[in-house]
């Protein structure tokens, strides 16, 4: 599955271990979300941080894919901020 795929209301976990769950139906780069982590917040969060979708009834998680323009974005982010 990739990140573009992704709908409105579907569960997801980050890179750093915080759970996710996605606002919007756009596709792209950034994507809107609602993170829990040390607070509850909504905001952009890069496309290539979603790792998984976890499926809410079974617990079960799928890996999620990145386009090769997410995976640009996110060699020119390693390159820029480490």
């Amino acid at each position: 599955m990739e990140t573009n795929e992704l709908k409105k209301g579907d569960r997801v976990v980050l890179a750093n271990g915080w759970k996710a769950t996605i606002e919007d139906n756009r596709k792209g780069n950034t994507r809107l979300a609602t993170v829990y982590g040390i607070f509850t917040e909504m905001g952009s969060v890069y496309s290539h941080d979603i790792l998984y979708k976890v499926d809410m009834t079974t617990g079960q998680t799928t890996p999620i894919d990145h386009t090769p323009q997410q995976n640009k974005c996110k060699t020119m982010n390693n390159l820029l901020f480490g």
